[in-house]
């Protein structure tokens, strides 16, 4: 995403006189996103563009309208900042801060699993942001890794606030009744479920978030967005410690409270969750989670079993889950029955707050809010009785007849012959009287490819479109060609032969001709990085003096993003890398503690990474687990027993018992012994009990009095009494 914002032609469009489009650096499901230069304040920003054929639609531009108006009025240095919003011949835009950087889902995808330093320090500036937000009123409602960028600093920012939703506010007419919105595999179960959502369902997101952070994956993983979205609801999450047993046991107590189904049982808020993740950075107890577990650096005993006694035995560990197929990522509406749960508004300021200070970032003292504490929760805890499973077996029957109806009728026709598939068309866009660049802009947003042919018309002025074919409002084929006819100037240039040429020399050429020149990089097997591979217009076109002229230059060598393929059968990972031009891949067995044999362990180059379709990807396939000698740890302390133990090497499971020594024993804090001990063959994966020495308490002691008995006599009316004490 390095894009760097230069000197442009003045043939590029401009939106509202302002702000300058160079080119598209991402692609929506309702805009496009273009880099452009801020002409008034001279610094590159983020443009996105909403589709034309969508600006009609008063449902699209209202939650276009919403995005910008919610993100604007959060002032946070790790929320994307939007500075101005727009409309331009019959579409919409929204300005923000342009990011240079990555977005956490690509972050995840190159490197898998996140130390849990890392994962914490992320979590904790994402709970920063959405704090802030909803302090503010805000929920954002689709929080998930590819809405969360990293910049080249580390700075995280969270962005595309599309879908926020004042929480107790009164906008609920601008999402479609019976609609869920968000991405399936960060659901809360609330949002699957169609209920309101409040501050605790981003927490939910979040968590899932976090979860997959520390394991390389979401706790739920399915087909299709209904059946992650019923798992959500119905299951419960595997623990962190279950995919990842070198996961901390706080990190995963916090993600097991993030994901209670109850949002009562969740952190009350964004601040809570990032105080706790702090302590854990700095090493202290978490106080969000049940009985204080220890934070960084502190090992406790795993969550699946607690181990007592002086003669503990040994536990079998339960298998990691298998690495699923990726789940959709896309932000989705799912149909959903409607809902008669309402919200509280939020009452006036009391000027009760409850604030986290947080000296690492200043924010201003016109953005803090004060927010009353709550007094009522928002919804009850998800009922269980089975209404939700009848209804989806319903729908999903409903559906399944539906498709054979549909299958039956029109699959084929009454000779037997199957039916022509349905054409796809888009409306083509009116660019009747506007300028040839901003014209070609308009079609290939709207999908289609472009020509130009000039032509004289003396009642139009140069460079200016006066005809167009399909005609405007006419239906086309996404990715045909529109042609435009461009009235013809005096003076006009044929674009020369530049195939091969620098960059450089290229520019000089057309420069000479009066044309101006805009840059387009692309990769390349034929030409070198730096050499111009075509233009456009093509060669030989006749163009208007002035006229831009494109040219794509080499990057090199083609580049792939290596796929993730963990998880996969050999056949399934040779056709993946096949199907991108990966023409030298070998397969290699390694053993594996976790991965099921015949199932994809890693690749080298991992994940993620972009390489020449011509390098070597070795990809290395389970034969099961291997066998390993145990390890000598005794006399190491528990945090390098567990380290070595737990390591690729070994890959062994390790639960911790307790060994009683004397008072002043050296060995207490240390490696005891294990068993199986030291030496002894097992398989990767298996399960080894480790002793750490502790100090034994003190027998409570008995005192045994030595005083003796005394005896007193007393003489009353000539008797005399005899009586003992001791």
């Amino acid at each position: 995403m390095n894009h760097t914002v230069t000197d442009a032609p003045a043939a590029r469009p401009v939106l509202n006189g302002r702000y300058e489009l160079h080119r598209r650096i991402a692609r929506g499901g309702m805009a496009d996103v273009f880099l452009a230069k801020d002409q008034l304040l001279d610094r590159p920003v983020a443009v996105k563009v909403l589709f034309p054929q969508f600006a009609a639609e008063e449902s699209f531009v209202a939650r276009f309208r919403r995005e910008a108006q919610a993100a604007a009025n959060l002032n946070h240095p790790n929320i994307v900042a939007v500075y101005d919003w727009g409309e331009h011949e019959d579409t919409y835009f929204i300005v923000m801060e342009y990011i240079e950087g990555q977005t956490l889902a690509e972050l995840i995808a190159g490197q898998g699993t996140l130390s849990p330093d890392v994962a914490a320090d992320v979590a904790i500036e994402v709970s920063s942001a959405l704090g802030f937000a909803h302090r503010n009123g805000t929920v954002h409602r689709d929080v998930k890794p590819g809405n969360i960028m990293i910049n080249q600093s580390g700075q995280v920012k969270v962005a595309d606030f599309g879908i926020a939703r004042a929480f107790g506010g009164g906008d609920d007419e601008l999402t479609q009744t019976g609609s869920v919105m968000g991405t399936a595999s960060y659901f809360s179960p609330e949002q699957a479920q169609g209920k309101p959502v409040d501050p605790r369902s981003d927490l939910y997101s979040l968590g899932v978030v976090l979860y997959e952070m520390l394991t390389g994956e979401p706790p739920f993983t399915g087909h299709t967005p209904v059946a992650i979205a019923f798992k959500h609801v119905q299951e419960t999450a595997p623990r962190v410690r279950q995919r990842n047993p070198a996961a901390p046991p706080a990190l995963d107590a916090v993600v097991d409270k993030l994901l209670h189904k109850d949002p009562a049982e969740r952190y009350p808020a964004a601040d809570e969750l990032r105080a706790d993740l702090r302590r854990f950075r700095s090493g202290q107890p978490l106080e969000g989670v049940t009985n204080g577990v220890a934070a960084a650096g502190a090992v406790g005993t795993s969550h699946a079993a607690a181990v007592t006694g002086d003669a503990p035995t040994m536990m079998a560990n339960q298998a990691i889950d298998q690495v699923n197929q990726l789940p959709p990522d896309s932000t989705i509406a799912m149909p959903n029955g409607p809902s008669t749960a309402a919200m509280p508004t939020r009452g006036p300021d009391t000027g009760r707050s409850r604030a986290v200070i947080d000296t690492s970032r200043a924010v201003p003292a016109s953005a803090a809010v004060s927010q009353e504490e709550p007094v009522e929760e928002y919804y009850e805890a998800p009922n269980r009785t089975g209404v939700f499973v009848i209804m989806l077996a319903l729908l999903l029957a409903g559906l399944v007849v539906l498709i054979l109806y549909i299958s039956s009728t029109f699959g084929a026709s009454d000779d037997g012959e199957e039916a022509e598939p349905e054409v796809v068309t888009t409306p083509v866009p009116d660019v009747i009287d506007k300028t040839v660049t901003d014209a070609e802009v308009d079609l290939r947003v709207a999908g289609f490819e472009v020509v130009a042919e000039l032509q004289e018309n003396p009642d139009v002025e140069p460079n200016i479109v006066f005809a167009q074919d399909p005609g405007a409002g006419s239906e086309a084929e996404p990715g045909s060609t529109i042609t435009i006819f461009v009235s013809k100037a005096a003076e006009t240039e044929r674009v020369p032969r530049l195939e091969g040429l620098s960059e450089e020399e290229a520019n000089d050429r057309l420069v000479e001709l009066g044309l101006t020149v805009d840059i387009r990089r692309e990769a390349s097997e034929i030409f070198e990085e730096g050499q111009v591979i075509r233009t456009e217009p093509g060669e030989n076109a006749e163009v208007n003096k002035g006229t831009q002229v494109l040219l794509i230059v080499s990057t090199g060598p083609d580049q792939v993003e290596i796929p993730l393929l963990a998880g996969m059968d050999q056949a399934t990972a040779s056709s993946t890398l096949t199907g991108l031009n990966f023409s030298d891949v070998e397969f290699q067995s390694e053993g594996s503690g976790t991965v099921d044999v015949g199932r994809v362990i890693r690749s080298e180059p991992p994940a993620g990474q972009r390489e020449s379709i011509d390098a070597t990807i070795i990809v290395f396939i389970s034969s099961g687990p291997a066998q390993v000698q145990v390890p000598a740890v005794v006399g190491l302390s528990r945090e390098a027993a567990e380290a070595q133990l737990t390591g690729e090497d070994f890959q062994l499971v390790v639960q911790f018992v307790e060994q009683p020594l004397a008072p002043g024993d050296e060995r207490i804090g240390l490696v005891v012994n294990t068993n199986p001990g030291p030496g002894s063959t097992v398989q990767q994966g298996s399960t080894i009990m480790v002793a750490i020495g502790v100090e034994q308490p003190e027998e409570p002691t008995t005192t045994t009095s030595t005083t003796q008995p005394t005896s007193t006599s007393t003489t009353v009316e000539g008797t005399t009494t005899t009586s003992t004490q001791p």
